[in-house]
């Protein structure tokens, strides 16, 4: 009996967001194939009908996840209804809740130490999806991509420092500057 109409690509869906899941949560090298299968329900004998192999799944994983963070910042700054909308982002992406809840996140700090390592194809993709983000900050911002690109990467810089350390006050403190530091820099 022949799958319905659309399960392929159902099949494949959920593989990239076990994927971008993982990744998000322990990174590229330490997530096996197995691994990502078993967290979309699946067996990983199916995973070559779907994908020619882990680099071009990583590459999808990476434009799924930033299309999902950019669809919850943009549901965020549209709930602000007083406060400049890109300092409600600001809050939500330098908030504890991000920085604690990695497997729901932005990927773009998760990854972006191993990225240098992947196949020029990941880094192709990597480079074009932060691109994206840093031109929705932008725009949200009313600022230049110049301007952009430094505002993203203080928000990023804070959340991989403060995901990084042992210390909660230390992790709350680089957060709390990193907010200011951003805001301020949307307000020069």
């Amino acid at each position: 009996m022949p799958y319905p109409k659309g399960h392929k690509i159902k099949v494949r869906n959920k593989i990239v967001e076990s994927a971008a899941q993982a990744f998000r949560t322990n990174g590229i090298h330490d997530v096996s194939v197995p691994f990502i299968m078993k967290g979309a329900g699946l067996t990983h004998g199916g995973f070559y009908s779907h994908f020619d192999n882990k680099e071009q799944l990583v590459a999808e994983a990476c434009r799924y996840a930033i299309s999902d963070t950019i669809t919850l910042l943009q549901k965020v700054a549209d709930e602000e209804k007083h406060n400049p909308r890109i300092h409600t982002v600001i809050d939500y992406y330098l908030s504890p809740y991000h920085r604690d809840n990695t497997e729901m996140g932005c990927i773009l700090p998760a990854l972006s130490g191993e990225i240098s390592r992947s196949s020029e194809e990941v880094r192709q993709v990597f480079t074009q999806e932060l691109e994206r983000m840093i031109a929705f900050i932008s725009n949200l911002a009313e600022i230049d991509t110049v301007k952009g690109s430094a505002l993203f990467s203080t928000m990023v810089g804070s959340l991989v420092l403060a995901r990084s350390v042992n210390n909660p006050e230390l992790s709350a403190s680089l957060l709390s500057a990193g907010k200011q530091y951003a805001k301020d820099l949307v307000m020069t």
